[in-house]
């Protein structure tokens, strides 16, 4: 199985969405959005600009550990990684969103 993007409703009646890779695990979470077209568009945003290595600002935590944050060409942040425990590992997470984000399908858990 490959990828794919969950959106989801939080508990204010906001949306957001995880890109999950092929064993579940989230690599990319975005933000809340008021709105559901909101959170569909940052969907398709994070598929157009996963490809583009230049798009991912690498970044360490208070705590030390890495993780990246994947802009979309206005700057604004379309989604953020969990941390790593290495800057190996979160490479290792911005090729994982790199291969699954641009075909990955939308299960939608909003309905």
């Amino acid at each position: 199985m490959a990828g794919k993007f969950e959106l989801n409703t939080a508990s204010n009646n906001q949306f957001r969405f995880a890109l999950k890779a092929s064993n579940g695990q989230v690599i990319l979470a975005s933000e809340l959005y008021t709105e559901k077209r909101g959170a569909l568009n940052g969907v398709e945003s994070v598929k157009r600009n996963a490809p583009i290595d230049e798009r991912y600002e690498r970044k360490t935590a208070k705590n030390g550990e890495a993780y990246f944050v994947l802009k979309a060409s206005n700057g604004q942040v379309i989604g953020q990684s969990e941390t790593y425990s290495s800057t190996a590992a979160m490479e290792g997470g911005i090729e994982s969103v790199k291969k699954n984000a641009p075909d990955a399908p939308i299960d939608d858990q909003t309905a």
